[in-house]
């Protein structure tokens, strides 16, 4: 069985949630007009979508729902079917912008699942190329961006005007 070692992401998932409250409903309240710094890239009526922080690989992105739910079927079926349609709209922007050659789509759900905000689920959707995981990420603990997060917002949220 091959290993997916993941070393940078312990500190993000083992310092627990922001003291102030839940991240996810601190930017589903911020002022619309600040978007762009918190990384919103889309405004839906149940939901959000959002650039990771914290990203995996160029193009990580989550759909939040408003709603503060920690688990699955705390969500009703509307705001899920939502929630995947702004994921074909994120997986269609990371088509037509970055070309990936795969993707990741998932949640964790719970702390021990490796949730970094474990009361407020969200769904990430990852673009991969072969090769993205390279030495400097097993062995030096460290991931190479080539796009920092501002520009890699600018070439999406194009894809979300309505």
């Amino acid at each position: 069985m091959d290993i997916l070692w993941s070393p940078w992401r312990f500190r993000y998932v083992s310092e627990g949630v922001n003291a102030e409250g839940c991240i996810f409903c601190q930017m589903a309240a911020a002022d619309p007009s600040r978007d762009r710094e918190h990384l919103v890239l889309y405004r839906g009526r149940l939901n959000f979508v959002l650039l990771n922080l914290f990203p995996y690989t160029t193009g990580h992105s989550m759909i939040s729902p408003y709603a503060h739910r920690g688990t699955l079927t705390g969500l009703d079926g509307e705001t899920l079917r939502e929630m995947m349609e702004l994921a074909q709209r994120v997986h269609s922007a990371l088509e037509s912008t970055y070309h990936p050659e795969g993707y990741n789509l998932g949640m964790n759900l719970g702390r021990c699942a490796g949730a970094g905000v474990a009361d407020h689920l969200h769904l990430h959707l990852l673009p991969r190329w072969t090769g993205d995981s390279s030495f400097m990420t097993v062995i030096g603990e460290t991931r190479v961006q080539p796009e920092d997060l501002p520009t890699v917002y600018d070439k999406l949220v194009g894809f979300f005007a309505d």
